[in-house]
């Protein structure tokens, strides 16, 4: 967690001392996906979880109608009227609570003039929801502040709406989800057709989660997850033939899929389809082992579902298995994939707390030798969704 006292200064820097109203404190998570990847806008199973790294945001009403953005992240900084608030690209992450403001200024709130200074513990294009997390620490401080609800199902709808509408990204809704509803020492098993959810006793004892971060630029995402969308599309049109009511992969079940299968024409869509049928079933899966006790069995779902994503679903790439393929040869490591869209972004291990420094030292030399880039590694906890700090 940032070191508030410090932030609080810097934000008196920045806005000055004479504003008599408190300055108020909120903190929402970063997200790792453990398992279920490319599943969410199948309308399948994910199974997310809070990180204790995030994004804390410091509020303060004005007394006009103006917004400050600032970060401790990024120099530009500025104020703008909250009447004229448009997705200007040379805003940048500033557009991310602009959307959020926009958002809930259409849905009635009649949102005033603040400062705000957010300070990012999140590594940017990390796949780990940095966006995310902005929006929703948004979308609670302010409707905190107005005295509105908070509803933490209904502040990841927001966040996701603004994300699609406002910045153009056609996002699922794990990330908002998993920032808005993480809990200590549970993942969110979340069907994304219905929203239906449970919070899952994540109990790691001697093993932690360690984030290895790429630090691949991804260039592919956006036009090969346009690609997968569709071909999952039309793998729903050809088993339509046999499940007329089918509108999302994620309705079937594994037997359904493998009965039906035959009746998609296109090789690499059936492949598509397969791996999210088997994809969902991994998740269902792991609850069950999770609830067993069983680590060793997740992390051999952990490694299955990354083979899958490279073989069938084709969203690896040559950096995240070079860094997968390293952490599988380290001993201590029940299980290891990619984690997010794929094509850079990071890994999840799941490694002995004896391991940590031999895996970090490891993998990062192995990685490197390979592809000649240097990652970072983030060993995490899994902590609470947004809140308030008092």
């Amino acid at each position: 967690m940032a070191d508030i006292e410090a932030l609080k200064e810097r934000f008196v820097a920045l806005y000055g001392a004479e504003n008599p109203h408190p300055i108020r404190v909120f903190h929402a998570p970063g997200r790792v996906n453990l398992i279920g990847e490319h599943t969410d806008y199948n309308g399948g199973y994910v199974f997310p979880a809070a990180l204790t790294f995030g994004t804390t945001m410091l509020l303060r009403k004005r007394d006009d109608e103006l917004v400050g953005f600032a970060s401790t992240n990024f120099e530009r900084h500025q104020h703008i009227s909250i009447q004229s608030l448009e997705n200007n690209p040379e805003d940048g992450w500033m557009n991310y609570p602009k959307g959020v403001i926009r958002e809930l200024q259409q849905r009635g709130v009649a949102v005033g003039g603040y400062d705000i200074l957010f300070s990012g513990a999140i590594p940017n294009g990390a796949g780990l929801s940095s966006s995310a997390s902005i929006e929703v620490v948004t979308a609670f401080g302010l409707l905190t502040m107005e005295g509105q609800p908070t509803d933490q199902v209904q502040i990841a709808r927001l966040a996701q709406k603004a994300e699609n509408d406002f910045i153009g990204v056609k996002c699922g809704i794990m990330d908002q989800f998993a920032v808005a509803m993480g809990k200590k020492d549970h993942a969110v098993l979340l069907m994304c057709d219905t929203l239906e959810y449970k919070h899952v006793p994540f109990q790691s004892g001697a093993y932690r989660l360690v984030i290895g971060n790429t630090n691949k630029k991804r260039g592919l995402v956006d036009s090969a997850y346009n690609e997968r969308r569709s071909q999952c599309e039309q793998a729903v049109r050809d088993l339509q033939a046999r499940y007329p009511e089918l509108t999302l992969l994620g309705q079937l079940t594994l037997a359904q899929f493998n009965e039906a299968q035959h009746l998609i024409a296109d090789k690499v869509v059936k492949r598509r389809a397969r791996h999210v049928a088997e994809e969902i079933d991994r998740v269902l899966q792991s609850i069950e082992v999770l609830e067993r006790g069983d680590l060793a069995a997740f992390g051999r779902l952990m490694n299955g579902s990354h083979e899958s994503l490279r073989d069938l679903y084709e969203v690896t790439g040559f950096e995240l298995d070079s860094m997968v393929e390293a952490a599988w040869q380290v001993p201590g490591v029940l299980g290891a994939r990619m984690t997010g869209a794929g094509f850079g972004g990071c890994t999840v291990s799941l490694v002995h707390e004896d391991s940590i420094d031999r895996f970090i030292d490891e993998v990062g030399r192995l990685y490197e030798d390979k592809t000649g880039l240097k990652a970072s590694f983030y060993v995490g906890d899994i902590g609470d969704g947004v809140k308030e700090i008092e």
